[in-house]
């Protein structure tokens, strides 16, 4: 499996418990960085587009609350792919962290 770039990796970690329109995504993204990543609109459709066309999620019909969604908002999920892939991301990440720790770069916590 590829190395996925940030932008990928954090809209994975948005829906991995919760289907999510796209400012949704975008909110929790800031939310989750404190404020750190502040995806742009541009950015978020531009990756959203290719992560549909990879297979990682995928447009869902079902509203999380039909009486509050705005039907022309598109709301997407994780695939079992997209899971798969955030999982082996977080996987090589944490390989990296602990690498960091044996280089003394990073204290053990």
């Amino acid at each position: 499996m590829e190395t996925l770039t940030p932008a990928v990796f954090h809209i994975l970690l948005a829906l991995a418990d919760r289907d999510r329109h796209g400012y949704g995504i975008m909110l929790e993204i800031a939310e989750r960085t404190n404020q750190e990543l502040r995806m742009g609109p541009g950015t978020l459709y531009g990756t959203l587009k290719r992560m549909l066309e990879g297979g990682l999620i995928e447009e869902c019909d079902e509203r999380i609350d039909p009486d509050l969604s705005d039907e022309r908002r598109k709301y997407y999920r994780i695939t079992r792919r997209g899971r798969h892939a955030a999982t082996a991301e977080a996987e090589r990440l944490q390989a990296l962290v602990r690498l960091a720790r044996a280089k003394s770069v990073l204290r053990n916590a």
